[in-house]
């Protein structure tokens, strides 16, 4: 794989991961809109809030954090969004295979160079020179190589990354779970006169979040 092929797949990695957590939001504000389409007001609801039925209870996020280590995917089921294991595990897949392609081809193109290479014993230490690397030069075994040792590499740490974006992916809805996030959330924004450092005259903005009872 040259580079170009390379960027676009490190491209395509980001764009899941970004997908992933663009699905955590909407997952999010979708429960939430949903809990928060009662046909009563803001005050019936505040009112229930405060009587003695029991509330709702939430999955501890850092239970959640921890299972999503130990298994990926498991925090998603906890938080009852399992269409995202799918992708999870393709991502992970994916990844992991690339890296077993990966580690196959060094070991062919290492095998080759110590094989080729005069300064080495003849002793065949990682193997026979595969059939289609033995009319290869030695600089070009040596170059392709390195390269393939480095891209190896970093695919490992792409997948140390997508396994902690899994957990950190559970962490982060089961944290915000609990939070309303509704319609029934406005902002109402005024510029104002004011005073800034030193007595200087300016304009003061100010946001105001407020609770929408109509």
């Amino acid at each position: 794989m040259n580079w170009n092929g390379f960027s676009n797949f490190l491209s395509r990695f980001l764009k899941l991961a970004g997908a992933l957590i663009f699905f955590t939001f909407i997952s999010c504000k979708a429960q939430s809109v949903k809990s928060s389409s009662h046909p009563h007001s803001t005050v019936n609801s505040q009112l229930k809030a405060d009587s003695t039925k029991p509330q709702k209870k939430f999955p501890d996020p850092h239970k959640v954090l921890f299972k999503s280590l130990m298994i990926p995917g498991w925090g998603q089921v906890i938080n009852k969004q399992i269409y995202k294991v799918p992708i999870i595990y393709a991502l992970l897949g994916g990844l992991t295979g690339y890296s077993i392609y990966l580690t196959k081809k060094y070991h062919d193109y290492r095998a080759a160079y110590y094989n080729r290479n005069g300064q080495t014993p003849n002793d065949n230490r990682f193997g026979p020179t595969p059939a289609y690397l033995k009319n290869v030069n030695l600089s070009s075994l040596k170059r392709a190589r390195n390269t393939i040792h480095n891209r190896r590499d970093f695919i490992y740490i792409t997948i140390a990354m997508a396994y902690g974006l899994n957990a950190i992916d559970a962490y982060v809805f089961a944290q915000l779970r609990p939070f309303n996030v509704s319609k029934n959330l406005s902002m109402r924004a005024s510029l104002k006169p004011g005073l800034l450092a030193q007595s200087t005259p300016g304009i003061t903005l100010s946001l105001n979040l407020f609770g929408n009872t109509k």
